[in-house]
């Protein structure tokens, strides 16, 4: 499939703390699933973003840091090629960490968007890490900043204590659960799981801005 002709632009954006014996050749293998559906030989040969303005994928071999703000065009498939990558992250991961990707619909023309015309535009939030444990960390710090960002539009920071109590509890149940059940070693299924989900709709997204 010809990369003029793919139905979507893929934006991939986060960053990753490994451990700090991991190698450049360990992280090369651990990403190949990304540079090899760019249709690249190597990591190096791979990492440019679609895009000039955007930085690519950068390895700080100093910090241990993986920082990805990456562009490809594809199509559905590319989703199976995440599901890779996270697999192999979390072996390289030195702490929890979210990645964001976005599905742009590269046939939509906004002029449609003011007829009712609907974009096949998608959004995913995934999630790597050492453990469960570190994956849920991650969760719930997100999760925590979104609701406490949306209620002080009606609350003041300091009476929302109980809210963020009530979050804790949640996800304390939820490990609980994952350490009692012989799932131990994979993600809970759903949307909702560390393995990644799905955002809600609400408009296009904006590309990054660097």
């Amino acid at each position: 499939m010809s990369s003029y002709n793919a139905p979507f632009e893929i934006h991939v954006h986060g960053q990753v703390l490994l451990r700090a014996d991991v190698s450049f050749d360990q992280l090369q293998e651990a990403l190949k699933p990304l540079w090899k559906y760019a249709g690249a030989r190597s990591l190096a040969d791979g990492a440019a973003s679609a895009y000039e303005e955007e930085p690519g994928i950068k390895y700080d071999a100093q910090e241990h840091l993986l920082q990805m703000c990456w562009t490809v065009r594809g199509d559905e498939d590319f989703r199976q090629s995440l599901d890779e990558m996270c697999m192999s992250l979390n072996e390289l991961a030195e702490q929890g960490a979210a990645i964001e990707v976005t599905f742009y619909d590269t046939d939509f023309d906004e002029d449609e968007d003011e007829q009712g015309a609907e974009s096949r535009d998608d959004f995913v939030m995934l999630f790597v890490g050492p453990t469960p444990a570190a994956i849920m960390q991650v969760q719930r710090d997100l999760l925590v900043q979104d609701v406490v960002n949306m209620m002080e539009r009606h609350f003041d920071g300091a009476e929302l204590g109980g809210v963020v109590a009530e979050i804790d509890k949640l996800f304390s149940q939820r490990f609980d659960a994952l350490v009692n059940s012989l799932e131990i070693g994979k993600p809970p299924r759903g949307p909702g799981g560390p393995g990644g989900g799905h955002g809600g709709g609400g408009g296009r997204r904006p590309r990054h801005l660097h």
